[in-house]
């Protein structure tokens, strides 16, 4: 067979088309660049699988267990259309390179093409840590093979993640709620939520008070502080345990009595300088950017989710404004130091830039440096005001920040000097009262110049020193004292986590990998574990129950060390040091006296899902996660105080936005105290003999009939089925009939609302009558009001009450006017944002059927569940809008409906 001609083209693989169109500027002539657009296969649900694999070792997880753990994997149905595009355009070249991204992701992305195009033309694994023309040039220099080793480290991470997941979600969807899911590291990062939140329940809060004053001198005055009375430290927050109790030894605790006869005590006193003690002050830059200091930093300035400072970093980094976004390494290159200490020394002055460049090293638990900081691209850094115009406002903020980062990490020392001055006097009552004030006076700003780096919410910074500048005073100097005032304080709980300084817990304690935290984070928020409340992540309830099954019977798998060993395993795998069979091998199936996952959940035991289920809030008030969220219940009968009846077991709905540290014990009685009734019975149905009952649901307050079971006589006159050999089938279990139910109207209440009523609204949808042309017409309730149905032609209409005296000569009236569109009061919209780029038409969100929405009256997209309202950006909004025309319209699956059988012609 003859060979095939060469054509002089190469094929170039990327995964998304922005990086392709950048890639191919810079690559000459005959280089073909197309997108791969991500992963093009990957392991299949196991209900996919071919039937013959189903019942094989390979069914459970679509991974063949008992070989290897070898995944069985599948292109994707979205991507089938995509391979075929790509093997025409490689039957055309004459070489293949494979240009992904250079981490795991991006490896495995590239030997999964590999496996798939299956290519006879020669083959170059192509990588760049940014897209410059100089980057690309470099690359085409460092061609290599693909890298086996980080394929195996990420198609075993992969397996894993399959195992956990299969194996440990069924047990929560049995014993806390269905569709729920365990994660490797997820349920690890909402372990450390919840117990930053068991920290804060569990706070007693201590009170300590100390003074402060304002001080003069002839150069100036001054506020100081309290700092000890008769030689003794004054307690601060410092100073106390999360239990309230004083921890350290020799210091004066004041309450408010103590503090308030010291301050009287010092009104006439004379206050002299007992010491001015001054130091150098030195601050160094910060390291430039990986990905979880940039996370944690747009979090801070920027106000950024960690997904949202994700997206916007990959679209700068695939239209080559900065380097890759997926970084574990601070490190510069040679090119980029040399480009940042000459934009330093050309924007700041040459006396801004140390003799010798900074070198800067990772600290983080398993950091991996196969990749350049987070920096501008290119071996020259455009400034900010040169690309202002280029990007889009979130676009231009994130690449300022990185452009000031990288700078500053080349900038010189911040220098100056610290006074701290103690003074002091003697009360009226004899006490000793030494006050202290300290301030920093930066000399020479050095990094200050371009940038500072922000700081996470801590506790005990009562006594923070302020960058100010104290007056000059020598030790014996007599001082006036004025407004000295007694202060007082409490010990704050452990705040709440941020994504910032989630970010940053997981970094250090090596949970994870640094590219997966803004992912992980959305999910845990997503599948209603976490909300956000302002910036702080706060726990569901379910979240609760959800760790502590996992605490108690599968403790290794969220032990925060446990998890970071795993990580320092899979980067031996990535290094070539371990095989991933083999551990994947030793972690489910165990070894000695080590139980593999297997084990643990085939031994798991009686696991009780009410205890699971149940937080002890008081004595006697239990809070429980049920079916439709959770609830308080009361173990003792108490008497309702309206009927006067004895209750057992009281319940009451815990509200939506009540944090779990806010329900403390005064909490959940007064809860129980302002519950309405759970059920109330209001007679008896006249016609049917059953039961009629209000009842507070999930959805509202509603009325029902109670249905009674078959009894034993009834259920044996039920007719009896036989099979074709004459002998009887088994009885069949009935089919309970389905009760009646209508909801209150807003004007009702479970305890208002009367027997006459409840059969009213049980008897909807109310039937008017037929117009002309026989259809009938009905009114109901519905979600959003009262309205008239007639075929799929329905009509609002004013009020509840009218319900039941609307007649039929109203309701042809109504039908027969044009239909209003929006005809009733308009709602204003809950934010606006002004003018779509692209439409030009005003962005606003609007309350809709299944939440608040994004809309420019063309194209609607739902807020994000993590994004709450307040949060939301004009800059978030255009994004999510750009996003969703991409995406084009929703193709719906069309319904194929069998060919009609063709009758048998009869024979004639």
């Amino acid at each position: 067979m003859p060979s095939k001609a060469k054509t002089g083209k190469k094929l170039v693989i990327v995964e998304s088309p922005a990086k392709s169109k950048t890639i191919a500027k810079y690559l000459g002539e005959g280089f073909i660049v197309e997108a791969s657009i991500g992963h093009i296969r990957d392991l299949p649900q196991p209900s996919e699988l071919p039937a013959e694999l189903k019942k094989t070792s390979v069914g459970k997880f679509a991974v063949d267990i008992d070989h290897d753990f070898k995944p069985y994997y599948v292109v994707s149905p979205d991507k089938k259309k995509k391979v075929t595009e790509l093997k025409a355009a490689l039957k055309d070249a004459d070489e293949l390179y494979l240009a992904t991204d250079g981490d795991r992701e991006g490896e495995a992305i590239a030997w999964h093409l590999l496996e798939v195009l299956k290519p006879k033309v020669p083959v170059y694994r192509m990588t760049f840590g940014e897209i410059t023309k100089e980057a690309i040039q470099r690359a085409m220099g460092n061609l290599r093979d693909v890298d086996q080793d980080l394929v195996d480290a990420q198609e075993t991470r992969r397996v894993l993640d399959r195992l956990y997941g299969y194996e440990i979600s069924p047990v929560l969807w049995r014993k806390v709620a269905r569709g729920l899911s365990a994660g490797r590291v997820q349920s690890v990062v909402t372990r450390m939520v919840v117990d930053r939140e068991r920290e804060r329940m569990a706070f007693k809060a201590a009170s300590y008070w100390d003074l402060t004053g304002q001080f003069g001198a002839d150069s100036g005055s001054f506020k100081a502080k309290l700092a000890a009375v008769d030689g003794a430290k004054v307690a601060t927050g410092r100073d106390f345990n999360d239990n309230g109790e004083l921890t350290s030894r020799n210091v004066a605790h004041l309450n408010e009595d103590l503090a308030t006869s010291l301050a009287a005590g010092l009104q006439d006193a004379s206050f002299t300088v007992r010491s001015v003690d001054t130091k150098p002050y030195t601050r160094r830059p910060a390291a430039p950017f990986t990905t979880s200091t940039l996370q944690q930093e747009a979090g801070r300035k920027l106000r950024f989710s960690s997904k949202s400072t994700m997206q916007i970093a990959q679209r700068l980094y695939e239209n080559g404004y900065i380097t890759y976004m997926r970084t574990d390494s601070s490190a510069l290159s040679d090119e980029a130091i040399t480009a940042a200490r000459r934009q330093a020394s050309e924007l700041y002055g040459p006396e801004y830039v140390p003799q010798s460049p900074r070198v800067y090293s990772n600290k983080a638990a398993n950091a991996q440096e196969a990749h350049e900081a987070i920096r501008p691209a290119g071996d020259s850094f455009r400034t900010p005001a040169q690309v202002a115009k280029q990007l889009s406002g979130d676009e231009f903020r994130l690449y300022e920040l990185i452009w000031k980062r990288t700078v500053a990490s080349q900038m010189g020392d911040a220098k100056g000097s610290t006074a701290t001055i103690r003074l002091g006097a003697v009360a009226s009552d004899g006490r000793d009262a030494e006050f202290s004030a300290s301030g920093t006076v930066i000399t020479f700003p050095g990094f200050l110049a371009a940038y500072e780096e922000g700081k996470d919410e801590t506790r005990g910074d009562d006594d923070s020193d302020e960058a100010r500048r104290l007056p000059n005073v020598a030790k014996g100097d007599s001082l006036t004292a004025a407004d000295i005032q007694a202060v007082g304080h409490e010990t704050s709980p452990p705040p709440r986590y941020t994504e910032a300084s989630l970010t940053a817990e997981l970094e250090k304690k090596g949970i994870g990998r640094p590219s997966t935290y803004a992912s992980t984070i959305s999910t845990i928020q997503d599948r209603g574990y976490v909300r956000k409340q302002g910036s702080a992540l706060v726990p569901s309830w379910i979240a609760f129950s959800v760790i502590r099954l996992l605490e108690q019977h599968f403790s290794d798998y969220v032990d925060y060390e446990f998890t970071a060993d795993m990580e320092g395993d899979l980067d031996k795998i990535a290094n070539g040091q371990e095989a991933g069979a083999s551990w994947l091998r030793h972690f489910y199936f165990g070894e000695d006296s080590d139980p593999g996952l297997l084990s643990i959940v085939n031994n798991l035991g009686e696991i009780d899902a009410r205890e699971i289920n149940s937080i002890p809030i008081t004595d006697d008030i239990t809070l429980r996660v049920g079916k439709f969220g959770p609830y308080l219940e009361s173990s003792a009968a108490v008497v309702d105080p309206k009927t006067g009846e004895i209750v057992e077991s009281a319940r009451a709905n815990v509200p939506e936005d009540l944090a779990p540290d806010e329900l403390t014990a005064a909490k959940a009685i007064e809860l129980m105290e302002t519950a309405a009734p759970e059920e109330r019975v209001l007679g008896t149905d006249p016609h049917t003999g059953h039961t009629v009952v209000a009842k507070n649901g999930r959805y509202g307050a509603y009325v029902t009939e109670i249905i009674p079971e078959m009894t034993e006589e009834e259920l044996a006159k039920q007719p009896v089925e036989y099979y074709k050999n004459g002998k009887p089938k088994p009885p069949k279990k009935p089919v309970k009939a389905k009760p009646r139910t209508g909801s209150l109207f807003k004007s009702m209440t479970v305890e208002s609302v009367t027997l006459d009523e409840a059969l009213q609204l049980m008897s909807l949808p109310r039937a008017l009558g037929e117009d002309a042309e026989g259809n009938l017409i009905t009114v109901q309730n519905g979600r959003f009001g009262p309205y008239l149905k007639k075929g799929t032609d329905s009509r609002s209409i004013g009020s509840e009450e009218e319900i039941f005296t609307i007649t039929l000569e109203q309701a042809l009236e109504i039908y027969s006017q044009p239909k209003q569109r929006g005809a009733r009061a308009a709602v204003p919209p809950l934010a606006e944002f002004g003018p779509d780029p692209v439409s030009e038409k005003n962005i606003v969100v609007k309350e809709g059927r299944f939440g608040p929405y994004i809309t420019d009256g063309i194209t609607n997209i739902t807020v994000p569940r993590a994004t709450s309202l307040e949060e939301l950006t004009r800059e978030q909004a255009v994004e999510l809008l750009a996003e969703k025309r991409a995406k084009g319209p929703v193709k719906r699956t069309a319904t194929r409906k069998a060919p009609a059988k063709k009758k048998a012609t009869a024979k004639k």
